[in-house]
């Protein structure tokens, strides 16, 4: 299945999804046959499962103008770019869910474009102390973390958050166990 394909079927099926806990939302798509333990899907799941939870929570927003725009620029995140790159695609994902909401452009100057800044270099730099190997799920986890705190203090839309407690490390092989917030 090509990630052209993934991207569809996340798109379709996330717009069913409910609740206000992008964590929930994501555990949800992401326990599908067609999402990868990791993978490029996640430039497209995770800043999905952010713009749903955030039009449920009451947020104005065309939801599936914003999930094509979303995929549009998720499918333009090449796959190993944490690696190759130096950026986790799980927190672009959130980011670009950002200036989706905003209508941030490279020549905005209404302060979203830094506050945009600030969300990924505090998320990176929460990935960047944990140190590697990549994981989706754990970057997704962080990226999420600092995503909800983003929204909660930025829009009048409060998402819930969950620590989640991984279900996905006997399927990583690099699993870096008890270095994870998140491994049990």
């Amino acid at each position: 299945m090509t990630i052209e394909e993934k991207a569809e079927l996340i798109i379709r099926d996330i717009k069913s999804e409910e609740g206000v806990n992008p964590v929930r939302i994501f555990k949800n798509i992401a326990n599908k046959n067609y999402v990868n333990i990791h993978g490029p899907e996640h430039h497209i799941l995770d800043g999905a499962s952010l713009l749903v939870a955030y039009k449920n929570g009451g947020g104005c927003i065309d939801i599936d103008d914003a999930l094509e725009k979303l995929m549009t620029e998720g499918l333009r995140m090449p796959g190993a770019m944490c690696g190759l790159w130096g950026i986790c695609g799980a927190v672009t994902s959130i980011g670009a869910t950002l200036s989706i909401i905003d209508g941030t452009g490279p020549l905005s100057t209404d302060g979203t474009w830094g506050n945009h800044m600030q969300f990924t270099s505090n998320a990176i730099g929460e990935l960047g102390k944990i140190n590697g190997p990549r994981c989706c799920k754990r970057d997704a986890m962080i990226a999420f973390k600092n995503g909800i705190e983003y929204v909660n203090n930025h829009y009048g839309v409060k998402l819930e958050y969950e620590h989640m407690k991984c279900d996905y490390s006997n399927r990583n092989e690099q699993c870096i166990k008890e270095r994870c917030p998140y491994y049990e």
